[in-house]
C-alpha cells in the first residue's frame, strides 16, 4: 500500500504507534523468555512461567488502540500489548513477574495474573472466559449510568467452548449491552487443534445465532483488526449493542515458557512464520514511506533501552515479606 493510501485510512502518529507496540509486546516476551530459560532455578527471577502472545501481538494492539480513554478492557492471558497500550508500565510487568511487592497484586500473583482499574483494565482470571462475565458486569455499569464507553472483551478459541462465554454474548445481545467480543483464534487451545474443538469454520459464525454482528479478520495484519474493532466499537458506543470479532492467527510458541509445542507440526508453523506480523507490519510502513530503516532502528533501540531499565527497577524492588501479604491493599 502506498502511503497516499495508507493516509486516505491512518494518521501516520496512529501508524507509528501500532508499530512501536507490536515491537515492545514482541521485545518485552522475548525478555521474558530468556529469563525463563537462563534463569538459576534454585533463585529465579520469575517464579511459575511466562506466557506470551509471539505472532500474535496485532490483535491486542490493533483492538486497544480503537478505544478510548473511558472505554474497558477484559483482556485474557495473551493482551500484554493491549494492556500497555492501555497505560500498563514495563516496570509493573517485570514487578509483577519478578512477584514484588509494588507490583499491581502487591507481590501475591506472578505473571500474566494483573489488571489496573484505574486504566480500566480487569485483573485476567486464569479460569478461561470468566473474564467475559466480569466485563458484562462493567457493561451493565455503564448501560445502567448511561455512559458512552464500551467494554472490549477478550478470549481464545479454547475459550470460546465454555459455557460462560455463550451465556455471555447471549445477554448481551438480547440488552444490547456496549460490548466488544475479540476471539484470538491461535489454532490451538494449549495442545488442542481448532479442528478438534469445534465442527463449524469460524467461531464468528455462532454470532449469528446470538443475533449480533460476527466478522472474520487476519488477526497478523493490524490495521485490519483496528478497523474492525473500531467499527464494532463505534456501534456499541452508538446503543446497537455488541458485536463478536473472529481474529485468525497462529500461536508461535507453546502455550506457557514451559511448553515446546511439539504437538504443533513443523510445516504448519514455517508457513506462517512467513506471515508475521511484526515483519509484515514493517515491511508495510517501509514500502509505503511511512517509516525508514533509521526509524524502524531508533524504535528497537529505544525499547530495548526501556526494557533494560525497567527491569533493573523491578529486580531492586523489595519482595514482600509476610506482613505484607496479610495488610490490606
Amino acid at each position: 500500500m502506498s502511503y497516499d493510501a495508507l493516509q486516505e485510512v491512518y494518521d501516520a502518529q496512529l501508524l507509528k504507534k501500532m508499530y512501536y507496540y507490536i515491537v515492545l509486546t514482541r521485545s518485552l516476551e522475548n525478555k521474558i523468555s530468556y529469563i525463563c530459560h537462563s534463569q538459576n532455578s534454585k533463585s529465579p527471577m520469575i517464579i511459575g512461567k511466562g506466557y506470551l502472545s509471539t505472532g500474535q501481538e496485532a490483535i491486542s494492539v490493533g483492538a486497544c488502540l480503537a478505544l478510548e480513554d473511558g472505554d474497558w478492557l477484559a483482556p485474557s492471558h495473551r493482551d500484554i500489548g493491549g494492556m500497555m497500550v492501555r497505560g500498563l508500565t514495563l516496570e509493573q510487568i517485570f514487578l509483577q513477574y519478578f512477584c514484588r511487592v509494588t507490583s499491581p497484586t502487591a507481590g501475591r500473583d506472578g505473571n500474566v495474573h494483573l489488571g489496573d482499574t484505574s486504566k480500566h483494565i480487569l485483573s485476567f482470571i486464569s479460569h478461561m472466559g470468566s473474564i467475559i462475565a466480569a466485563g458484562l458486569g462493567v457493561a451493565a455499569a455503564i448501560q445502567y449510568r448511561e455512559e458512552k464507553n464500551v467494554v472490549l472483551a477478550c478470549f481464545g478459541d479454547g475459550a470460546s467452548s465454555q459455557g460462560v462465554i455463550h451465556e455471555s454474548m447471549n445477554y448481551a445481545s438480547v440488552f444490547k449491552m456496549p460490548m466488544v467480543f475479540v476471539v484470538n483464534n491461535n489454532r490451538y487451545a494449549i495442545s488442542t487443534s481448532t479442528k478438534n474443538q469445534m465442527a463449524i469454520e469460524n467461531i464468528a459464525e455462532r454470532a449469528a445465532g446470538y443475533g449480533m454482528p460476527g466478522v472474520v479478520v487476519d488477526g497478523n495484519h493490524v490495521t485490519e483488526v483496528y478497523q474492525a474493532v473500531k467499527k464494532a466499537v463505534e456501534a456499541a458506543r452508538a446503543g446497537n449493542g455488541p458485536s463478536l470479532i473472529e481474529c485468525k492467527t497462529m500461536r508461535m510458541c507453546g502455550h506457557g515458557t514451559h511448553d515446546p509445542a511439539n504437538y504443533v507440526p513443523k510445516q504448519e508453523l514455517e508457513e506462517w512464520k512467513q506471515k508475521d506480523p511484526m515483519t509484515w507490519f514493517q515491511n508495510e510502513l517501509l514500502q509505503s514511506q511511512v517509516m525508514k530503516s533509521d526509524d524502524i532502528k531508533s524504535i528497537q533501540d529505544q525499547i530495548d533501552h526501556e526494557i533494560e531499565e525497567a527491569i533493573e527497577k523491578a529486580r531492586l524492588a523489595p519482595v514482600p515479606q509476610g506482613e505484607d501479604l496479610l495488610r490490606e491493599r
